[in-house]
């Protein structure tokens, strides 16, 4: 398994259209997380990331406007 480091360098190569693709293929399997146990922490935690960092970025592209 790759480090967080490791892991943080390749999401910095990715191509907009990779970065996409990453983002959606973890979209989806937390998605499909929930389907199977709609209970699942793991899953909430990772929506709960993702709502937040939505939310950070378009405050801070609404700042830049």
């Amino acid at each position: 398994m790759k480090t967080v480091n490791e892991l943080w360098d390749d999401i910095g190569s990715l191509s907009e259209e990779e970065a996409l693709h990453v983002i959606s293929k973890l979209y989806a399997g937390y998605e499909g997380r929930l389907v199977r146990n709609p209970e699942d922490p793991e899953s909430h935690q990772f929506f709960q990331e993702l709502a937040n960092a939505i939310s950070q970025t378009q405050g801070c592209n609404l700042n830049r406007r």
